[in-house]
């Protein structure tokens, strides 16, 4: 990584945008470079990472296990850049490509998790860096069906009834979250249209799953350092 390297965002559906992630990466100087698989553009290279400020990999509704051909090559690109140290963020269905990557399972949870929501923050996330600052229990969306069980050496940083592991981290600058902070009035909107029968999020409910996320993003994205 280098001064003026752009975060790199991978992208799986129209619907599933960065949010509040990318105001965050453009309010701390950086560039952003969005990658969308669902248009046809190739997931980078592993070797790409080390002109990346950060990387991180969204939601949709597919499965880590579909037979899509830019799973494994994804996978690929997280494993490097957690081994390069930068900021990796994986969300929803990035956070289970991330367990996965790294030596995790991935399987069906007991039952679809959905709506407007809350996890709960474990010790370790009230020490970490990125979560240390946020309330517990941390307001979220949930959109899921799917779990993981954590990799080696990863710590859990929140659970709650329905699913155990919810999100963690690898490392000091990995993390994988189950759920979704990085909403905003347009993303919610975008998502509106695509939502399971009897989910939806009302405008209050945003804004306050946004006051927390928008922190917990902006500390995220800081891990990279200045722009």
């Amino acid at each position: 990584m280098a001064d003026g390297d752009p975060w790199v965002v991978v992208q799986h559906v129209a619907f599933e945008g960065p949010g509040s992630i990318a105001t965050a990466v453009h309010d701390a100087g950086a560039g952003l470079a969005v990658v969308r698989v669902d248009r046809g553009e190739e997931v980078p290279k592993p070797g790409d990472v080390d002109a990346m400020a950060g990387l991180v990999v969204m939601g949709g509704p597919m499965s880590v296990h579909d037979a899509l051909e830019w799973l494994e090559p994804e996978r690929a690109l997280l494993r490097a850049a957690v081994g390069a140290g930068i900021p990796v963020l994986g969300v929803c269905l990035g956070a289970q490509q991330l367990a996965l990557a790294l030596g995790g399972e991935v399987n069906a949870g007991p039952a679809p998790e959905l709506g407007v929501g809350e996890v709960h923050l474990t010790d370790a996330a009230i020490r970490d860096p990125v979560f240390g600052h946020a309330p517990t229990p941390l307001p979220c969306v949930h959109w899921h069906g799917d779990t993981f069980l954590l990799p080696d050496g990863a710590v859990r940083l929140a659970r709650n009834d329905a699913y155990e592991n919810q999100a963690f981290r690898v490392g000091d600058r990995a993390y994988g979250l189950q759920f979704h902070v990085e909403v905003t009035a347009s993303l919610a909107a975008h998502w509106g249209p695509h939502m399971p029968t009897g989910m939806f999020v009302r405008a209050s409910d945003v804004a306050h799953v946004a006051r927390a996320g928008d922190r917990i993003v902006r500390r995220f994205v800081a891990l990279a350092g200045p722009a």
